[in-house]
């Protein structure tokens, strides 16, 4: 699914159950707070949005309160608690973190979170975020439940050493021409697997995922109809990502797996759709040896597009709502922003940030010298109005269409493959 799936095995530290407040913070209403004691909040989140020491300098910032972090190893448990936690009424942390992928079934609760434009401060506008990542976070309503963190503009890496071995062009601005449509990409895929015999990309599922992301209308209409056997997009894609790995570009590998993080050591692909966060992911799996190997470019089939990102939310369970409200904001300014991507990664929403020398300036020679702030801030630009996401989406994308991808690799009929994600999307949303 689109979540930050780098984050899923960044660490596992703890369990779902560090989604649970302490019972101060849970129920519907505000308490009252002893002037004598400090305020104690709790946020929870999974796996690394990069706020340990952020934390630390809010409370040495705000003396009178307390922040308490609960993490969760894993993105999966730990939405599903949250869900059913939000569902029960009680339980809750004051404030929570929720990825994208589920941020549709969200929208679709909130009623049961606040509007942060309504109790956040009065300084924190639309005008901080990129107009695209702000407006996912708004209900129908009008009401906005989060406020926006990370990102993941999308760009294309590759292997220098695969594509020169192919004859092929290697520098960055050389190879712009390759990835620039999904037709001249799966064309120069044709014409790396005749020359090499090997792989182009590491799995059809990740190619779909991101020419899903780009359409107009993705699995749900804004009625929140489902769509998929009448949007003719999906099945156009579809049909061009699997027969495409018929032809012997896809390496196969399901991602985030044992056998695909081994694929980068191995250059068991030569092409790598590259989400800001996938950076981080190459230097782990491909280790020292691959520096210099790997390259990234600002060119991506379609324009680019976003593969990731989180919001804070503050539940109506909150005892404290307005200070949990301004923790949010203020983990999520463009300050705070930049420090947690000097320490993760994780790549800012905010406008303010886009244009910081600290993060323009950042040159990763690891990727050859490339100017990584500023070629991925560029790239977030070209994002334009967010695809609406129904409720059920980011299950959709990872029990249905993913396995059914899959399984196509593995020898099922294509045609059989999309009946079965046609059908498999129906069962989720009865």
């Amino acid at each position: 699914m689109r979540r930050q799936p780098w984050r899923v095995r960044a660490l596992a530290i703890a369990t779902a159950t560090a989604l649970i407040a302490t019972p101060s913070a849970c129920g519907t209403g505000i308490v009252a707070h002893d002037p004598g004691a400090p305020l104690e909040l709790t946020i929870a989140t999974f796996t690394e949005f990069g706020y340990e020491d952020l934390l630390i300098e809010y409370q040495q910032t705000h003396p009178g309160i307390k922040v308490r972090h609960l993490r969760t190893g894993q993105g999966g448990p730990y939405h599903q608690q949250l869900f059913t936690r939000l569902g029960a009424g009680s339980g809750l942390a004051d404030v929570v973190a929720i990825e994208e992928g589920y941020l549709s079934d969200a929208l679709a609760a909130s009623r049961r979170f606040h509007d942060l434009a309504a109790i956040g401060p009065r300084e924190v506008t639309g005008d901080r975020w990129l107009d695209w990542k702000y407006a996912a976070a708004k209900a129908k309503d009008g009401s906005l439940i989060g406020y926006g963190t990370d990102i993941g503009p999308l760009a294309m890496c590759y292997r220098v050493d695969l594509l020169a071995a192919a004859g092929l062009p290697t520098a960055p601005e050389a190879v712009k021409p390759l990835f620039a449509t999904w037709e001249a990409y799966f064309a120069a895929g044709d014409d790396y697997v005749a020359r090499t015999g090997k792989p182009w990309f590491d799995s059809t599922a990740q190619i779909f995922n991101a020419m899903h992301n780009q359409l107009p209308t993705g699995y749900f209409d804004t009625d929140d109809t489902l769509v998929v056997a009448s949007n003719p997009g999906i099945k156009r894609n579809w049909d061009a990502v699997t027969a495409a790995g018929a032809r012997g570009q896809s390496a196969g590998l399901t991602a985030f797996s044992a056998e695909w993080e081994a694929g980068f050591r191995a250059a068991a692909f030569a092409t790598k759709t590259c989400p800001s966060w996938m950076l981080g992911v190459i230097k782990a799996q491909a280790g020292p040896r691959g520096a210099g190997l790997w390259a990234v470019t600002d060119a991506f089939p379609g324009g680019g597009g976003n593969w990731g990102g989180s919001y804070l939310a503050v539940p109506k369970q909150s005892a404290h709502p307005r200070e949990a409200a301004a923790l949010a904001a203020w983990l999520t300014a463009p300050e705070q922003q930049l420090k947690a991507f000097a320490s993760t990664g994780n790549f800012p929403s905010q406008v303010a940030a886009l244009t910081s020398s600290r993060l323009v300036g950042t040159v990763d020679d690891y990727f050859g010298g490339a100017r990584t702030g500023e070629l991925f801030a560029a790239q977030a630009r070209k994002v334009s109005a967010p695809q609406y996401k129904g409720p059920g989406d980011g299950r959709i994308q990872e029990n249905v269409a993913t396995p059914a991808l899959r399984a196509v690799e593995q020898g099922t009929d294509p045609e059989q493959g999309w009946r079965r994600l046609v059908e498999g999307a129906g069962k989720i949303t009865r």
